[in-house]
């Protein structure tokens, strides 16, 4: 038997689409007009994502499952450490090899925003944006009766199952968590173009102790996540993580404006006394 599906579900999941898919797209165009940064450098960072996280580090995955799943997914602690070193590592590395090499004649700070806004968004859009398009257009399937039309030509057996158990999440789960997916790449974004700031301070001016903070960053944020989405409810979790990100947007604002007053003082390094 078919359930219903929320209104407060499917205007959570539409929330969340228009800010995973929305928000780069409006950072993007904000950066480049306010800022004078190069749309090529987001498409940089969201090629770079797409190697390093969703290819590289997913076979570093494949091959620690096979070889240690039992460890990995027997001790939540041990997982959170690996998954958490892992992001860090392989995102981290690409970043530093993405300004270091691919951006090298192109590398400012306003670049190194857009090089995240580009890291974060294409993030954002495979990872919630098009499964919220899906989870939309199952919603509005299930409550008009096609899934139910469509299941009972289906023969019973594991298959169904499984299949009727995915459906069902979209009306068990309580309809505000569907809200929570958006203000999570809300974070998300914020928390990738903080880092490629960093990042780009340990290349530009090989100070590497930046690059130290955001690869403990990446991986405090992310073994945090884990281990608090087992312990805790999912709505302090995200509080606890926009806290955090809130805190490095902070450090990074400090930052980026001593970079530009340092810049205006090699410009102009006297000053002028009035008569």
């Amino acid at each position: 038997m078919m359930g219903h599906v929320s209104e407060l579900a499917i205007s959570g999941i539409v929330f969340s689409a228009i800010i995973s898919i929305g928000l780069p797209v409006v950072l993007l165009i904000l950066v480049k007009k306010r800022l004078g940064a190069k749309a090529g450098a987001a498409g940089i960072g969201a090629l770079t994502f797409v190697l390093f996280a969703l290819v590289l580090e997913q076979i570093l995955h494949v091959v620690m499952l096979r070889s240690a799943g039992d460890i990995l997914n027997g001790n939540v602690w041990i997982y959170a450490v690996y998954g958490g070193l892992a992001a860090a590592v392989f995102e981290e590395t690409g970043r530093f090899v993405a300004m270091k090499f691919w951006m090298k004649k192109t590398l400012s700070k306003e670049n190194s925003l857009m090089y995240g806004v580009g890291h974060g968004g294409i993030e954002s859009m495979l990872i919630v944006g098009f499964t919220c398009i899906g989870n939309l257009i199952t919603a509005v399937m299930i409550n008009s009766g096609q899934i139910e039309a469509m299941m009972a030509t289906v023969e019973d057996g594991t298959g169904k199952e499984l299949a009727l158990q995915a459906y069902s999440a979209l009306w068990t789960t309580p309809g505000y968590q569907f809200y929570l997916a958006g203000v999570e790449r809300i974070s998300a974004i914020a928390l990738q173009i903080g880092l490629s700031y960093l990042v780009y301070r340990a290349v530009r001016y090989g100070e590497k102790k930046f690059f130290t903070a955001a690869l403990g960053i990446h991986f405090l944020v992310d073994a945090v996540t884990i281990l608090l989405s087992n312990y805790m409810n999912v709505v302090v979790l995200e509080i606890v993580l926009l806290v955090l990100v809130a805190a490095l947007l902070v450090w990074v604002k400090r930052l980026y404006g001593e970079e530009e007053n340092g810049a205006k003082e090699k410009l102009f390094p006297c000053k002028v006394e009035r008569m």
